[in-house]
């Protein structure tokens, strides 16, 4: 459950200059800040809070990576604010538009990574920076990313997970071939639901880390529910909501439940069958569901009602996390599960 903490975060909006613009609520002007002062505890478990000293002394000349969407890369941000609280990490590496990205910590001699593979899947996205498409995705479901894959055996760790991007309209091929799309009404194919897709991504990418060829220590993260409120993110869907909701106070919706089933069943098949004992679950979708008020909603963009785009319909964000904010506690999980390795 989610109790009050009086305690200050690691880090705000002024001692951290890593935070995205539409992850910086505070920055952004988002007027409360009560969802700062809550702390993950878990049932019948004493959880400490995240060591930056101690994470980077056990991270000495080892490697992570965050693989995934733009969660993980909300994740390595949260990452990334508290670490540079004790020192500050170098930049060494980024992509044309930013999404993949490296940083090294010289006193350990560790090195972060976040790889931007949305559907962790080979694939063709036709979206610009602003998420634009131009045109539908091309998912080829039986090759894993290449972006990620080869860069994969210069990691020590990875935490890596899909999510989102698989409820979005998409062409579906295997073998080269088209077999089918989901979401396309238009396209005169058979229609598949993401689930076909989700599984298919799943099997393979838990198949690729655990062969004996793969000895990183991966974290396996589940889904991210999102919060939005009468409608979706574009049809009127809000997240106003300022305190945690209460255990047994919500339920996944269909969709996330049939994702989460997914992802339990591929792991429990995965982990019986490795012999490297490499797979963690890294289970983060209950205390993320719980936390309707960690949202940027319309303060993804810089004081969204004031100045002349004051009466401008604005996009509202009930996915991502604002930084500080509930995703910092899962870097206490992720602490606790290398603690206990």
């Amino acid at each position: 459950m989610w109790v009050p903490d009086p305690n200050p975060p690691f880090y705000t909006n002024k001692t951290c200059h890593s935070i995205e613009e539409h992850q910086n609520c505070m920055e952004n002007g988002r007027p409360d800040s009560g969802y700062v002062y809550w702390r993950w505890t878990p049932r019948d478990c004493a959880l400490p809070k995240f060591n930056p000293v101690k994470f980077l002394w056990m991270m000495k000349n080892k490697s992570m990576a965050f693989i995934g969407d733009s969660i993980s890369r909300n994740h390595v941000q949260s990452l990334l604010c508290i670490l540079t609280q004790v020192e500050k990490a170098v930049s060494v590496y980024h992509d044309k538009e930013y999404k993949s990205r490296t940083w090294y910590f010289p006193s350990s001699e560790f090195t972060l990574s976040v790889i931007w593979s949305p559907f962790l899947l080979k694939s063709t996205i036709f979206e610009n920076k602003e998420g634009v498409a131009s045109d539908i995705p091309k998912l080829h479901l039986d090759e894993l990313d290449p972006v990620w894959v080869d860069r994969y055996k210069d990691f020590d760790y990875v935490e890596i997970g899909g999510g989102k991007w698989f409820f979005k309209n998409a062409i579906y091929y295997e073998n080269n071939t088209i077999v089918g799309c989901h979401n396309c009404p238009q396209q005169n194919l058979t229609k598949l639901d993401f689930t076909y897709a989700y599984r298919k991504a799943i099997r393979s990418t838990l198949k690729f880390i655990t062969s004996p060829k793969h000895k990183a220590i991966a974290f396996f993260r589940t889904c991210t529910p999102d919060h939005f409120e009468n409608g979706e993110w574009n049809t009127g869907g809000y997240c106003n909501r300022t305190v945690p909701y209460k255990e047994g106070e919500i339920d996944l919706i269909d969709v996330d439940m049939a994702m989460r089933k997914i992802e339990l069943e591929e792991f429990v098949k995965a982990a019986a069958s490795e012999k490297n004992s490499v797979l963690r679950l890294f289970d983060t979708t209950h205390l993320s569901l719980l936390r309707p008020d960690g949202h940027p909603g319309p303060y993804r963009k810089p004081h969204p009602f004031s100045g002349k785009d004051k009466n401008k319909k604005v996009q509202l964000d009930c996915l991502h996390w604002c930084l500080p904010g509930p995703i910092d506690a899962w870097n206490d999980l992720m602490m606790d599960m290398l603690l206990h390795e």
